[in-house]
């Protein structure tokens, strides 16, 4: 897991709450408008009741791409039901995963709470959801803090994963006599840490805002769901490039990087800039792909809950994907581009902003398409990803 920035000026750490109102500047007046729905949505991060029951119809009826989909998340690790929790008190995590006292078992105890909630819902087997149940009281009973130098991208990561399971067995399976504890655990140990945000690469603090979304909508946080928007629109506008932007990307909203020359420094020495380059595309194009994955998960819950980002991402969305995915599909890379090589390997990422923008939206998406297609099923990255295939292909919900 690589995740330490290049420069030590942008070393990891969230944002104190200060420092807000120093980058007050760059709020602009769409930036902060307000988000959250008069009621919000349930369940409604990342996936809504109406998706969810598409899903089960196509696997159901064992069409595909749902039903290779289905049995492949079936047939991983994540929904054994034999899977014992490992819950710790507090999960330290270093940059590179050293040390890992308790990393991996918190995100993957997360997918896999997540995984049996999709199990359930799709087969109507109690026992997954109970599953589900287990996984998520273990850890609200002992979870109280992470430390070390990823612990804010720890916590983003667990802290995306967590509400899509919890949404599902809250609002549809209802019977958890626990779920106030596993609120007063989102509340207390995760949402203090994604909400302030990040000056670390954007992956980070995209990942800390989708948590802090997520987060928001299973407490019904209408304050905190506005706040992390609006930090979330400053950082994908910083974080994909678009012309429109002009002669060269917006500044992030933190980090103190405010002129041309740290501005290509932090883009990983890319001076060079075209529709679609990324950040991180420079670094490798995994970690872009958590950061791309991050906005369309955004945009996703955001749409779930009636206020629909995608309009105003799709430029960057499609941008970016088709960017990136052009030369995962094999077109040579220009020597203007990352000194003509790049480190692919994009992932697991592009249901769910493709079928938002392409099928949804009407988008042509060429490079997008074939490199999807091609992907199915997508899985899991084992950190925040899991099972796009199964619940956004071809999804009109």
């Amino acid at each position: 897991m690589r995740s330490s920035p290049r420069r030590a000026v942008l070393a990891a750490g969230t944002l104190a709450l200060a420092v807000l109102a120093t980058v007050g500047v760059r709020f602009t007046a769409d930036a902060a408008t307000a988000a959250a729905p008069a009621a919000f949505s349930h369940p409604g991060v990342l996936v809504s009741r109406a998706q969810l029951d598409f899903v089960k119809g196509r696997v159901a009826a064992e069409a595909q791409p749902w039903l290779g989909a289905y049995e492949q998340m079936k047939a991983s690790r994540y929904a054994s039901l034999s899977r014992t929790p490992k819950p710790r008190a507090t999960v330290e995590c270093g940059s590179y995963s050293n040390p890992n006292n308790g990393c991996t078992d918190e995100r993957e105890d997360a997918i896999a709470a997540y995984t049996d909630a999709l199990t359930w819902y799709i087969t109507g087997d109690t026992a997954y959801a109970k599953k589900s149940i287990e996984l998520m009281d273990a850890w609200s009973a002992t979870i109280r803090n992470h430390t070390d130098s990823n612990a804010p991208l720890q916590t983003a990561w667990a802290g995306s994963v967590w509400p899509r399971a919890a949404e599902i067995i809250r609002h549809a399976y209802g019977t958890w006599p626990n779920q106030a504890r596993f609120a007063t655990m989102l509340r207390d140990v995760y949402l203090p840490v994604v909400i302030p945000g990040s000056h670390s690469n954007g992956n980070w603090e995209l990942s800390m805002m989708e948590a802090a979304v997520g987060i928001s909508v299973f407490l019904d946080d209408r304050s905190s769901y506005d706040r992390a928007v609006a930090r979330f629109k400053l950082r994908a506008a910083s974080y994909i490039y678009i012309a429109t932007d002009g002669a060269q990307p917006k500044y992030p909203p933190a980090g103190g990087i405010d002129t041309p020359a740290e501005l290509v420094g932090y883009w990983q020495g890319q001076s060079t800039f075209v529709d679609g380059l990324a950040q991180e595309t420079c670094r490798d194009f995994t970690h872009t792909g958590y950061g791309i994955s991050a906005i369309a998960h955004v945009a996703e819950t955001s749409r779930i809950q009636g206020g629909d980002l995608y309009p105003e991402l799709q430029d960057r969305l499609r941008h970016a994907l088709g960017f990136h995915t052009k030369y995962e599909n094999g077109t040579a890379v220009p020597s203007s581009i990352c000194g003509g090589s790049v480190d692919k390997g994009l992932g697991p990422v592009t249901e769910v902003a493709y079928n938002a923008l392409h099928n949804r939206m009407g988008i042509a998406m060429s490079n997008t398409e074939t490199y999807t297609v091609a992907k199915r099923p997508q899985g899991s990255n084992n950190l925040f990803v899991a099972w796009e295939t199964l619940t956004h292909a071809n999804n009109p919900a």
